[in-house]
């Protein structure tokens, strides 16, 4: 005779055995800058500062150059992170648009009123694969052009190009 075992004992025998599974990818040769994934490769992105600059009614944060040097193909881009200082869920990407003067930048609104028209960040999934070690992915689909990752109030900027 056949015993039928229900799933639920089948899932909680199973659940050790899948928790101990290691991850087995590239891993980022420095901590604290997100590594675009290529396959099994990965992609250092462009580390810059970002500047500050008031004027009328927009508060900016400004990046040299008009184009990162770091491309992607793919309009979701996959990261890893080796997080030492940085906490990956206060990563925040965001479309940068590039000036005539030959910069990229992110404007956001300074005035009540037209906080509803400020940049959104775009949204981010975050999965832990192992200790310190994160797997950032662009949960929406990337329109062609500049962007940037930037710890939540922070100005140091991690850029890349999505061609």
């Amino acid at each position: 005779m056949m015993r039928w075992i229900p799933l639920s004992i089948c899932l909680a025998m199973l659940a050790p055995a899948m928790a101990q599974q290691k991850y087995n990818g590239p891993r980022p040769p420095k901590p604290d800058v997100p590594f675009l994934l290529h396959a099994g490769t990965l992609v250092e992105t462009e580390v810059s500062q970002a500047k500050e600059e008031q004027r009328k009614d927009v508060n900016a944060a400004t990046i040299a150059g008009a184009a990162s040097p770091v491309k992607t193909p793919l309009p979701e881009p996959i990261f890893l992170f080796l997080s030492e200082k940085i906490a990956p869920e206060k990563l925040e990407m965001y479309k940068l648009t590039v000036t005539k003067d030959g910069r990229r930048e992110v404007a956001f609104p300074s005035s009540e009123k037209k906080r509803k028209d400020a940049p959104r960040p775009v949204h981010l999934a975050v999965s832990k694969l192992e200790a310190g070690l994160f797997r950032i992915e662009a949960s929406e689909v990337l329109d062609q052009g500049e962007y940037c990752l930037s710890p939540s109030g922070a100005n140091q900027v991690y850029c890349f190009q999505v061609y």
